[in-house]
């Protein structure tokens, strides 16, 4: 089943309650929390959270574009957080991705982020290959593959990272058949057709879902594109 997870950075956060209204088949609500450390940009944190979480019961995907994502993660938990998906960037930074080894930092946050009953993410930038995250995909819940750099929306979609979705793919059928996939990044109903025939089965959307009038009728268009 493919899955949508609009992504409300896109929103208007003046009339943020009605926007998520409008979202109300997805699957899915993205949450992008930027520092202006990891990434140039800085988004929204805690009290959006918590605010978004008091008006849906909707599963809410927070992806922490943040440094130090092990020191956030319970609070992020506590915030209303379901899926807490952070970068393996952010962790080792200077790891050798050409001899991947399961990292201790990488391990002990995606064990802190279970230990508070959530599901746990990892997350690889464009340039990050798909051999970083094997090493982990036995316990996590969900690996989502940035189809344009972290930090802004809008970006154009990067087809190169299209073999990387399908190699993660491959790894998950073989050692986690239950972690999801997630693409984020340019996915629009053409974009959308490639990374789920690459093995995709979640994808993030914002401009192109809150830029139309009719939502709901899109994100149908998206889950059924393929």
């Amino acid at each position: 089943m493919i899955k949508i997870s609009p992504s409300i950075l896109a929103a208007d956060f003046t009339k943020l309650g009605n926007e998520i209204e409008s979202i109300a088949n997805a699957d899915y609500i993205h949450f992008d929390v930027m520092d202006g450390v990891f990434v140039r940009n800085i988004s929204f944190g805690f009290p959006v959270l918590e605010s978004v979480r008091a008006i849906t019961d909707k599963t809410l995907d927070v992806h922490l574009m943040i440094q130090s994502p092990s020191q956030y993660a319970a609070k992020f938990a506590a915030a209303g957080a379901d899926i807490i998906t952070f970068h393996i960037e952010a962790e080792e930074p200077d790891v050798s991705w050409l001899n991947p080894v399961a990292s201790d930092r990488v391990r002990n946050t995606i064990d802190t982020i279970h230990s508070c009953g959530k599901k746990a993410g990892l997350t690889l930038r464009p340039s990050t290959p798909a051999a970083a995250v094997i090493p982990y995909i036995d316990r996590l819940d969900l690996v989502l593959v940035m189809t344009v750099e972290p930090g802004y929306g809008g970006q154009e979609f990067l087809p190169r990272t299209l073999s990387k979705v399908s190699e993660i793919r491959a790894a998950i059928d073989r050692v986690n058949p239950k972690c999801e996939l997630e693409v984020d990044g340019g996915i629009n109903i053409e974009t959308a057709k490639l990374c789920v025939s690459a093995g995709a089965n979640v994808l993030v959307a914002g401009i192109d879902v809150f830029s139309v009038p009719d939502r709901a009728a899109h994100i149908e268009e998206l889950r059924g594109s393929v």
